[in-house]
């Protein structure tokens, strides 16, 4: 293993963050990623971690906040059904000038609190 990263965000303060700042979603989400979530009653649980993961795989490569573009950094399907993390732009130069060749991304979610943990190998 290379890196490792969690993190956790507080659901409700997230919501309000999308609610407040309506272009938000495009802001951090990939186009991919909004049609994935289109059509549920509430996506603010299933963004929230969707962000856990962007922060998560900073702390992995040991980067902060501002390092790479929050679109480079996304969640996708797997034909499993499990999440698969996607890493594209400057996080992957990142990534590789560390020696990064895979990843793996657990994430979860209440109605309170999602959680994404980011292990690059």
């Amino acid at each position: 293993m290379i890196g490792l990263g969690i993190d956790a965000v507080n659901v409700h303060r997230f919501r309000e963050a999308l609610d407040r700042t309506p272009n938000l979603r495009e802001r951090v989400f990939t186009s991919a990623e909004l049609e994935s979530l289109a059509g549920r009653a509430d996506s603010a649980p299933s963004l929230a971690v969707r962000f856990a993961a962007r922060e998560a795989t900073m702390k992995a490569l040991g980067v902060g906040l501002g390092a790479f573009d929050l679109h480079d950094v996304s969640i996708a399907k797997s034909e499993s059904g499990a999440p698969q993390l996607l890493v594209t732009g400057r996080a992957l130069e990142l990534a590789r000038a560390q020696g990064v060749k895979s990843w793996l991304v657990s994430l979860s979610h209440t109605d309170d609190t999602a959680v994404a943990v980011v292990a690059s190998n």
